[in-house]
């Protein structure tokens, strides 16, 4: 079973769906620190994707520090640092870009979308 919830959408890759979601999860406490993740097969069996997105997942999540390999154990979360500010910018673009979008097709100017993030910057988080 998969250790976070994650619902696979359109429109943006895979794995940086999953990566965002684990970050997400250990933000939330949903995942913690010293929690087992699943391996590759178990990962690409568990969210139906392929066992190249799947590596490509993990890869993702050790070179950012999320992930760390034990050996008899397998791959254990750890608290990692943060990304630097660019990076993390890259993460959230493909949510931000679709989210601008949507807003542009209901033809919402840049202060009705301000007031919208700054409102829902107040709310507690419902995803």
């Amino acid at each position: 079973m998969l250790p976070f919830r994650i619902q696979i959408r359109d429109g943006e890759p895979v794995s940086n769906q999953v990566v965002r979601a684990a970050h997400r999860a250990l933000a939330d406490g949903e995942l913690r620190e010293g929690d087992l993740f699943p391996s590759v097969r178990g990962l690409a069996m568990e969210l139906r994707i392929s066992p190249t997105t799947a590596f490509k997942v993990v890869q993702e999540l050790k070179d950012l520090g999320f992930l760390v390999s034990r050996p008899g154990v397998g791959m254990v979360v750890q608290r990692p640092q943060l990304p630097d500010p660019e990076r993390r910018m890259e993460l959230l673009e493909p949510a931000a870009r679709k989210f601008l979008t949507e807003a542009r097709s209901l033809h919402l100017g840049l202060e009705e979308i301000r007031e919208l993030l700054a409102r829902l910057n107040d709310q507690p988080d419902s995803e």
